[in-house]
């Protein structure tokens, strides 16, 4: 079972129908809460993603995301427009807060299952994943003027979705280069304020880009990658400190989410949420996920793989607080149809993935990220990097000495790493392999060694 649904369950437990009897129903607290939450959830994803292999699926991806993300909403509204006899439009609200994915509890299932994905599958659902909230946030508020000022124009909403992801876009990638320069060059004194000061980027940007009218939740996550792109000092204690945080604040969002739900009223609408969730999964998404993908070079049982990893999470719940905040009629219903849907997405789609991987003939086996045994903090006046690369059993270094390398001047091999040790290298070194160099040189050094020795990059 899914480990944040665990959480959600505690939540429940704890809660004024639980053993807990904790008293929690202000959807405006928990909306605050919400929102601070996937800001870092958000951005440590991004921080977490290399764009340089994202990048070739980004058009598959950033579809899904903004069409995907709108022809799913569109489908299961008129499916729930008729399970629960309601107008198009407050089906097509309550198909909007639906509408997302979240894979983040895709693959930290995958990875306690020792399961891993072929190429480029993996990279392809997490750059949806990162960006599908922005539409279904923008879906979602613009149903919900709909419905509170029906005379509101549907094309003014449209240009404010346009003008949203721009500008998220854009304050994303420059708060990006700010916080780049920052973290390289600003010398606070001690190593644990850089935490603090990445921390505090990421709320400053949410709230600059909601000033200005932007997306919050694409700047932050863009915010992310820019940083991820380039090397920036204290990378391993950064990258770990905001994936903790992110886990941290997981947790925090799906236990208050479980005090803020009443069981109770979980149990008049189940019939009628289970044949919506049913029709989510196995109607709305394969549906979209085959249309916008027919012409794309994957092939059948990866896309068959794509639609089924369409696991709802945390973004729909709190997207279920936006109609209670808003005073908007029927509300209460929605909130706990989306509840009940990311609990049965949760338990169908979360624990059957690992199965239908293997089923599917897409999974790889899990390759473990292997921690270096030192870290590189760049200084001013150096254009070194500090880079591993796997020598090959082609490679023409494979016997050859190190001194008979034919290397450029400063380009220096640290380390070698043979099995599960580390060799200090010096000139007499004789190259193996499958060997694992550790290796400190400029960017133009590294491209004309890599293709010269058929070096690569672990």
């Amino acid at each position: 079972m899914p480990a944040l649904l665990l959480f959600l369950l505690l939540g429940m437990l704890a809660g004024s129908e639980g053993i807990g009897g904790i008293e929690f129903d202000d959807p405006w607290i928990m909306q605050i809460i919400s929102i601070g939450a996937l800001a870092l959830i958000l951005f440590s994803g991004g921080l977490d993603t290399d764009w340089s292999i994202v990048r070739e699926v980004a058009v598959e991806s950033f579809t899904l995301a903004t069409i995907g993300v709108f022809l799913t909403a569109l489908v299961l509204a008129s499916i729930a427009s008729y399970v629960f006899d309601i107008s198009f439009l407050e089906a097509m609200l309550l198909a909007s807060i639906m509408s997302s994915t979240d894979a983040a509890a895709v693959f930290a299932i995958l990875r306690s299952r020792n399961v891993s994905l072929r190429h480029p599958l993996k990279p392809l659902l997490e750059l949806e994943s990162g960006s599908n909230d922005p539409m279904a946030v923008l879906l979602t508020v613009g149903c919900i003027e709909l419905l509170l000022v029906p005379s509101a124009s549907v094309w003014v909403m449209v240009l404010s979705l346009v003008r949203q992801m721009a500008l998220g876009a854009i304050v994303g990638y420059i708060m990006g280069r700010v916080a780049l320069w920052l973290i390289n060059n600003l010398d606070l004194g001690y190593d644990g304020l850089y935490p603090v000061l990445t921390t505090a980027l990421v709320l400053i940007s949410y709230g600059i880009t909601a000033v200005v009218g932007g997306s919050g939740y694409l700047a932050v996550y863009l915010m992310g990658i820019v940083i991820a792109s380039r090397p920036f000092v204290h990378r391993r204690s950064l990258l770990s400190f905001h994936d903790g945080l992110a886990w941290l604040s997981q947790i925090i969002l799906f236990v208050a989410l479980g005090l803020l739900v009443f069981p109770s009223r979980l149990i008049p609408i189940a019939g009628q949420a289970l044949l919506v969730a049913i029709a989510l999964i196995v109607v709305a998404r394969p549906a979209v996920v085959y249309l916008l993908l027919a012409r794309s070079p994957l092939s059948l049982k990866k896309k068959t793989l794509i639609a089924w990893v369409g696991l709802r999470g945390a973004v729909p719940v709190v997207l279920g607080i936006f109609p209670l905040v808003a005073g908007v009629p029927n509300a209460e219903l929605y909130f706990n149809v989306v509840f009940f849907v990311v609990m049965v997405s949760a338990l169908l789609q979360g624990t059957t993935i690992p199965m239908v991987a293997r089923w599917l003939g897409v999974d790889a086996p899990m390759v473990p990220r292997r921690e270096l045994p030192l870290e590189y903090v760049p200084v001013k006046g150096l254009k070194s990097e500090l880079r591993e690369l796997v020598v090959p059993a082609g490679s023409p270094a494979v016997g050859t000495p190190v001194v008979s390398l034919g290397l450029p001047q400063g380009f220096q091999i640290i380390l070698v790493g043979r099995g599960d040790e580390y060799i200090v290298s010096n000139g007499r070194t004789v190259i193996q392999a499958e060997d694992r160099l550790l290796v400190l040189a400029e960017a133009e050094q590294l491209r004309e060694v890599e293709p010269r020795l058929g070096w690569t990059e672990a």
